[in-house]
């Protein structure tokens, strides 16, 4: 399950990493402010994503985190379906139509997942070793209520973890290379290709660092969120570049394995499980 992330990186870092088509002055908050860092990002906040337009240029837009669809009758349902498995995403009733048309990437520099209960509950903040920025594979929707009222969600696929969450958690957000961002974007991409893109990140795209239990509160989001501590258990820290050794391969040859929390004094009101899509 992916539960919390992080964004600090600025507005032009992240039009250059996408290659967005509007300038990089253009890429603020949703009310036209300067993006500010954000250190703690929960489900029902706005997060950035990443779409195509019709001619096929990359754009910047601001979405809830937590995926309503469409024929929902209340805007309630977002609360569970923040996280989609991308194993099974494409036939479940609540995300197989936006699997097949709508598909974005969710911005972040980095993410939380939590070990445990019986190791300790502790968190950790993973980023990437060797880029600035992640692009996670994420589904969106519209949402129209009685009102009229427009809500546009998303959700962050997820599968099952690489090796640089060894002991914390068995699942991980998909994370998706520069190379890939056209054909998941593409409205007429391959499904069996789509799929292929779903793998768990090659062992040595991330690095982690234990952290405060301070995350687990949606209303800290602040620097000290990401500094690091000593864990209970060190042979879980792994904040070093000497555990990412192996950092050879392809996506191609990535494998995808069968396999899902954040907890629950880390959910608040904000979370719930994913029933259907499941973390």
């Amino acid at each position: 399950m992916c539960g919390r992330m992080t964004l600090t990186r600025s507005g032009r870092e992240i039009a250059e990493y996408f290659a967005l088509e509007m300038k990089a002055e253009a890429v603020g908050e949703i009310d036209g402010a300067t993006l500010r860092p954000r250190y703690n990002i929960a489900p029902s906040q706005l997060v950035a994503t990443i779409l195509s337009s019709a001619d096929g240029a990359r754009i910047l837009r601001w979405k809830q985190w937590g995926l309503v669809p469409s024929w929902s009758k209340s805007a309630d349902m977002g609360g569970r379906l923040f996280n989609a498995r991308s194993e099974t995403a494409h036939e479940k009733p609540s995300f197989r139509t936006a699997w097949k048309r709508r598909r974005c990437l969710i911005v972040a520099d980095g993410f939380y997942e939590w070990t445990p209960r019986n190791r300790d509950h502790q968190p950790y903040h993973f980023r990437p070793l060797d880029s600035q920025l992640l692009a996670l594979a994420g589904l969106y929707e519209a949402w129209r209520g009685e009102g009229g009222e427009i809500l546009e969600s998303c959700t962050v696929l997820t599968t099952a973890a690489s090796a640089d969450l060894q002991g914390i958690h068995h699942r991980m957000p998909a994370i998706l290379a520069p190379s890939d961002f056209e054909t998941w974007l593409a409205a007429d991409s391959d499904p069996d290709r789509l799929r292929d893109l779903m793998a768990s990140a090659p062992e040595g795209t991330l690095q982690r660092r234990a952290v405060s239990r301070s995350v687990n509160s949606p209303r800290v989001d602040d620097a000290s969120c990401l500094d690091p501590i000593e864990p209970s258990d060190p042979s879980l820290n792994a904040d070093v570049k000497a555990q990412q050794t192996s950092t050879t391969g392809s996506r191609s040859s990535r494998r995808t394995v069968e396999g899902d929390d954040v907890p629950s004094d880390a959910q608040g009101d904000l979370f719930g499980a994913d029933r259907e899509g499941g973390g």
